[in-house]
């Protein structure tokens, strides 16, 4: 007959394990309930310490949101697209409302203008209408129709009077600056060509300066003009080899050589002219030339 064992009978290598265990727990309820622990282990929120660490982070979060945010730079809001319109917090109804007016060929001209057709609430329009950007017409309101003229006239859309302009031989760069089309860089070169030249003996002359295109030549000649022309000793066209006719400023050798087979090819040119039957001669070469040459 098979005997039964019993599963709480233990060896002696198992007793003295459940004994050693026993020893362990009860050692350390010991420990926990008859050693004092101080209670400055815990770590406590409220103090100074932890107080300005917590400032410090909620400072590095509100500047990180704050970077996050895109940048508004001075803006026309008769050009906002709906883009912009999100990125300003702008709802659909008051963008359409704006884009309805624009479609119309109607001008917002100023912020009380924008809050009417919008109608964004008052708080947007403080945030943003800083940034609007008007031309000046519209913000300046005084400015007359004459002053408008004198403005545009200033910057060489309306010729002046020849006893009103400038010597252009003794312009600086600075003052052809005023000129529409002419910033600091054309400004010197025109000054640079000036002096390579001796001085203006023409107005023409400043169609040959490099990069200043004919309608910034008209502006300027509308506010400046040659009042002290630098004489030129001039070319016989009849007599001058294709090397002489080369030294004129503004003309290459290629050019000169054809002008010279064309006075050779003729015997003689009675009439400056007559040049303009060289295909390559451009009309502005052409005047460019006629200060240079004559034909005794």
């Amino acid at each position: 007959m098979k005997i039964i064992k019993s599963h709480f009978r233990f060896n002696r290598n198992q007793r003295s394990g459940i004994l050693l265990l026993i020893l362990l727990i009860h050692s350390l309820l010991g420990v926990y309930f008859f050693i004092d622990f101080p209670e400055d282990a815990v770590l406590d929120t409220s103090s100074s310490e932890m107080v300005l660490l917590q400032q410090k982070m909620d400072s590095l979060r509100t500047a990180e949101i704050e970077a996050r945010k895109p940048k508004l730079y001075p803006f026309n809001p008769n050009f906002i697209t709906d883009a912009k319109a999100y990125q300003l917090g702008m709802s659909p109804e008051a963008y359409n409302r704006l884009k309805a007016f624009r479609d119309k060929k109607q001008w917002v001209n100023s912020i009380a203008d924008f809050k009417r057709v919008t109608q964004v609430s008052d708080s947007l329009l403080d945030s943003i209408s800083p940034f609007f950007k008007f031309p000046e017409w519209v913000t300046n309101s005084k400015v007359s129709t004459s002053k408008f003229q004198r403005s545009k006239a200033s910057k060489g859309f309306t010729a002046l009077p020849f006893d009103q302009k400038q010597d252009l031989n003794l312009a600086t760069a600075i003052q052809l600056q005023q000129v529409s089309g002419v910033g600091a860089a054309l400004g010197k070169r025109i000054v640079a060509y000036r002096n390579k030249l001796g001085g203006f003996s023409s107005d023409v002359q400043l169609y040959s300066v490099w990069g200043l295109h004919e309608e910034v030549v008209t502006r300027t000649l509308n506010l400046f003009t040659v009042k002290t022309p630098k004489e030129i000793k001039k070319i016989n066209v009849n007599t001058a080899s294709a090397s002489d006719i080369a030294t004129i400023p503004g003309i290459s050798f290629e050019l000169a050589k054809e002008i010279w087979e064309f006075r050779v090819l003729r015997e003689r040119v009675d009439t400056i002219s007559e040049l303009e039957k060289i295909e390559s001669l451009t009309q502005g070469k052409l005047r460019l030339i006629e200060l240079y040459l004559s034909i005794d």
